[in-house]
């Protein structure tokens, strides 16, 4: 905060000194860790006037869908479970939430299923055009998904693919002998999440430095960044400012 008082000679630039109600130890003091999904930048307390510490988003759980599925999803499923024998090994669950199709896949497994779901001829997904990761600290065991957007351009249709590792073992094989598009997209899920694609060709990191420690996007990853200064006045890194108060 700064007072009428303070003051440079140099165009009325003000100057920052200690927040009030900081504690002894702020603005360097680390802002107390946060459940999963409540508020934002860890604020825990009733300072935060924007509200933002204050949400809570509620966590649906994840229910097998029951037939008759509707549009499409029947037919993707039938085909699917006829040309690939392992089917019921391989699935975990199917969901159908928000007119979208996701089958839950055995990571172990996503190669396989892949390159059905590419190939025969009553499915013909023939394009993969994102994969990404997601991670459901606090929500789920095997904290670490990977999410598969397939197209089928014959048929106009879309799919979901979605396999979960646990961050102790995040191993599941690559599937870029299948769909060549993924290349980069598992190299940047393995750079932001950790995630580790076995059989990728040159798994590397792709946007932080090869010496660059942890994975910025996993939900356990401290806040950090670099000061920014802005009209004379030095904006600290998030891990860096002061917890509301």
């Amino acid at each position: 905060m700064t007072s009428p008082n303070d003051r440079t000679n140099d165009g009325g630039v003000p100057v920052p000194t200690t927040p009030v109600g900081a504690s002894g130890t702020a603005p360097a003091e680390y802002p107390p860790a946060g459940p999963a999904g409540r508020g934002m930048f860890g604020n825990q307390g009733t300072g935060d006037v924007s509200g933002y510490g204050g949400l809570v988003r509620p966590r649906k759980p994840i229910e097998e869908a029951t037939r008759p599925y509707g549009s499409y999803f029947d037919e993707v499923r039938d085909a699917l479970e006829e040309a690939y024998p392992q089917f019921g090994d391989a699935i975990e669950k199917v969901v159908v939430d928000r007119g979208e199709l996701t089958l839950h896949v055995r990571p172990e497994r996503i190669a396989e299923v892949c390159q059905v779901m590419r190939d025969d001829l009553s499915l013909r997904f023939e394009l993969c055009s994102s994969v990404s990761g997601v991670d459901y600290l606090g929500a789920d065991e095997r904290r670490l998904h990977v999410v598969y957007q397939l197209t089928s351009m014959t048929y106009r249709r879309v799919v979901r693919l979605e396999a979960a590792v646990s961050a102790e073992d995040p191993h599941l094989p690559s599937v870029t002998a299948v769909y060549p598009t993924a290349d980069w997209q598992e190299r940047e899920t393995y750079d932001m999440f950790g995630i580790v694609f076995d059989g990728h060709p040159a798994l590397t990191r792709i946007l932080m430095p090869d010496d660059w420690e942890g994975h910025p996007q996993r939900k356990d990853y401290p806040l950090g960044g670099v000061p920014v200064e802005y009209k004379g006045a030095e904006i600290p890194p998030p891990d860096r400012r002061r917890s509301y108060q």
